[in-house]
């Protein structure tokens, strides 16, 4: 069931990463608001390099997760697999809890349409991630 909810993850970390590969290689097509606004602006403008480094970041925690679980085979050892994974769903949970201005559930900036959707949308996700990577690492914990 471990190994199901690991490869679960993984996925969802792979589509992640290849919506932001796209972004970062030229994609404009979005359905959904992606970047904190303020003022009725994108609090920022994100580079093609950034959202590559995300998409690769995001792969990366696709290959963690199967490894912890055992799912891939790779040459680190089970003990470092499980404090980076124990890392990541704290990152996780981290970002749903926000940083209290523009993302997470204590974000005071509300009424954007990327407020709306990280309140339905994006933290919960990222909360639902931190405690499906703390229940896969905590079975499989070295």
């Amino acid at each position: 069931m471990n190994n199901l909810l690991a490869i679960v993850i993984a996925t969802v970390f792979v589509a992640l990463a290849a919506v932001h590969a796209y972004w970062a290689l030229g994609g404009r097509i979005t359905l959904l608001a992606v970047v904190p606004e303020v003022r009725g602006r994108p609090a920022f403008t994100p580079s093609a390099l950034a959202t590559l480094v995300v998409a690769v970041a995001l792969f990366g925690c696709a290959g963690l997760i199967a490894a912890t679980a055992g799912v891939l085979a790779v040459p680190v050892s089970p003990s470092v697999l499980s404090w980076l994974s124990f890392a990541l769903a704290l990152v996780l949970l981290l970002r749903a809890v926000g940083d209290f201005r523009l993302v997470g559930f204590f974000k005071r900036v509300r009424g954007t349409t990327f407020a709306r959707l990280d309140t339905v949308i994006y933290s919960p996700l990222c909360l639902a991630l931190s405690l499906g990577v703390f229940i896969v690492t905590l079975s499989h914990h070295a």
